[in-house]
């Protein structure tokens, strides 16, 4: 062949893959930008000399579709499908067709020959159903891979497409159990559909879905699966005494060493369920024995949670106490008093302190724990700060002062080092050095713990309210004395102090402090009526009192860890976050209020 003529051949091949190059360009960019009529018109003409491309002839179709030129994609479509090879895809935009034309009983026939066109290939079974689903033909696409389950000899292949579409659907229980086949065949999975069950479940599904796992169960009590997704389900509603007799009968169907229980009992804990947490650690120590991996720390768990039930409860029996210290003992008898039981005596000097009212008890404990050669520096000053407040308490203001500060200068740049300066600053207050103190409060406002910084900013703007706005600071001074007796447990002094200052100075500003404080007393002493009280007294008082914000939160508190008392304790929390936008008080309230309110807060 002549090299002109071979030239000339390349350059037309060359010219026209540019221009089809060009017209696919276009002919998106057009579709893209809703141009239907031009993109129409490109391809057509793609489709035309690409005979074979059902991209091109697919949009050709949608051009079709958003023109609303249905006879012509009939005609269009129907010459395509009269091809053996055609796409059985085509079935299905035949069948929107002939939906749009009001002609149900064709469009059906279309659909359904679409199916019946499928070959047994997982990719072609997922692509016709998927083209169902995105033209929200959610039974046909079930229908498809019902159907294609019976191509691939799998009823479990497709039950993850099949749950999702029963889902859309509202169709919980299809939908429940076909996500239970994909973990009965995909242990690993398990994650994903509990995400799946906690975003999509209403409360009322669980009901349904406890029974069908109970069902499955049943069916198969072999499989392991069930059982760790009833705990999972038992955990969601917080029934932790239901959860806890499972995960007992998984431990002993596995044999496992205990780690199972051990993490529930820290859930229950964490949840506040001490009954059922310390029921659990207690199971851990007498079924798994002393040389349990987990034995120490489930008897030090016990040990804690009882103390927390202590802390939680209001109407513990002097017995309760007695019996928790005589198990504080026998722990120490077996396993000596020393760095690696420290934590325990720390704990067992506050059941001292506390609760029986025995300083010097819980002062000598806290001493020997000090002493012990070579305990971990951050829990020697943990006792120091305790043995500080103890000190107080006792009357010792020098002694505490000395301990405070040498957790200070041990961890300057530490939290504890920030607790023990807030600590000595608040000594310093119930003495009177109201000057000194605040200072140190203006700088402790900045630490970066919550608390700390709180308290701080608290007190701070207090001994700013109140100090100067008289003649004399005696006033703020026997306020303090008061707050340091009921700090040091003697309630009756202190009631006698601030009924002095409200017979002494009637029209003082601290009016609304003093039923605050009274409020705080009571609930120490777990009166929770009085304490209730004296919270609507200083919330009903003054207007403009800084109080107000404080007595809501404690109101909040009463009612729903106390009084469990929902829907009024949602409302002294709204009230926080709507009407004191700027109270230290009002993210923690609308966090809990919309807890209690049942939102899913991530």
């Amino acid at each position: 062949m002549p090299q002109k003529i071979i030239f000339f051949n390349l350059l037309f091949a060359f010219l026209t893959f540019s221009s089809f190059g060009q017209d696919q360009k276009l002919a998106q960019q057009y579709f893209a930008e809703g141009d239907y009529e031009r993109a129409l018109v490109l391809f057509k003409k793609l489709t035309e000399t690409t005979q074979g491309n059902t991209y091109f002839l697919e949009r050709y179709v949608d051009c079709l579709f958003q023109l609303k030129m249905f006879k012509e994609a009939e005609k269009v479509l129907t010459k395509e499908l009269k091809k053996k090879t055609a796409d059985p895809i085509f079935n299905i935009s035949l069948g929107q067709v002939y939906e749009k034309l009001d002609d149900e009983d064709a469009a059906s026939h279309q659909f359904n020959q679409a199916i019946l066109r499928m070959t047994p290939e997982r990719f072609f079974i997922v692509r016709i159903g998927n083209t169902f689903t995105n033209i929200n033909q959610l039974d046909w696409a079930i229908k498809t891979y019902e159907q294609g389950a019976i191509l691939l000899n799998d009823n479990l292949v497709f039950s993850y497409y099949l749950a999702d579409l029963y889902r859309r659907k509202g169709d919980s229980p299809k939908m429940i159990n076909q996500y239970l086949n994909v973990v009965s065949n995909q242990a690993d999975r398990m994650d994903n559909i509990q995400m799946i069950f906690q975003r999509y479940l209403l409360k009322e599904d669980y009901k349904e879905l406890k029974k069908q796992i109970y069902d499955r169960i049943q069916i198969e009590p072999n499989a392991i699966v069930y059982p760790e997704l009833l705990i999972w389900l038992l955990l969601q509603e917080k029934d932790f005494a239901a959860a806890f007799r499972q995960v007992k009968a998984l431990d002993r169907k596995l044999k496992e060493n205990g780690n199972r229980l051990f993490q529930f009992a820290n859930m229950a804990a964490n949840e506040n369920d001490f009954n059922t947490a310390i029921e659990a650690y207690d199971y851990i120590v007498d079924a798994k024995g002393f040389n349990s991996g987990f034995y120490l720390e489930a008897k030090i768990e016990g040990l804690r949670c009882r103390r927390l039930k202590l802390i939680e409860e209001s109407n513990l029996s002097t017995t309760y106490i007695l019996e928790l210290k005589s198990k504080y003992n026998a722990f120490l008898n077996e396993l000596g008093r020393n760095r690696n039981t420290a934590t325990v005596l720390i704990d067992l000097a506050e059941l001292e302190a506390f609760y029986l009212n025995d300083l010097p008890a819980a002062i000598t404990l806290l001493t020997e724990v000090i002493g012990f050669p070579g305990i971990n520096a951050r829990l020697q000053a943990t006792a120091k700060l305790n043995l500080g407040d103890y000190q107080l308490m006792n009357g010792e203001i020098w002694e505490a002062t000395l301990l405070y500060s040498q957790v200070d200068k041990a961890f300057q740049d530490d939290l504890l080092g920030q607790d023990a300066r807030f600590r000595n600053a608040r000594l310093s207050y119930y003495t009177g050095d109201f000057t000194w103190a605040q200072s140190q409060f203006d700088v402790l406002k900045a630490s970066t713990s919550k608390f700390i910084s709180n308290d701080a900013l608290d007190l701070s703007v207090f001994i700013l309210d109140n100090l100067g706005l008289d003649t004399t600071p005696e006033p703020l001074k026997m306020y303090a004395k008061a707050e340091l007796l009921s700090f040091q447990n003697k309630t009756e002094e202190a009631f006698s102090v601030l009924d002095e200052i409200l017979q002494k100075y009637p029209d003082h500003s601290l009016i609304d402090d003093i039923w605050y404080l009274k409020g705080n007393i009571y609930r120490k002493q777990k009166k929770m009526a009085e304490a209730i009280s004296y919270y609507e007294k200083t919330i009903s008082g003054d207007p403009e009192s800084i109080r107000i914000d404080n007595a809501l939160f404690a109101l909040g508190e009463l009612y729903e860890y106390n009084k469990r008392d929902i829907e009024k304790a949602k409302t002294y929390y709204e009230r926080i976050f709507i009407e004191f936008t700027d109270s230290l008080y009002a993210v923690e309230s609308r966090k809990r209020y919309r807890q209690l309110r049942g939102d899913k807060i991530q």
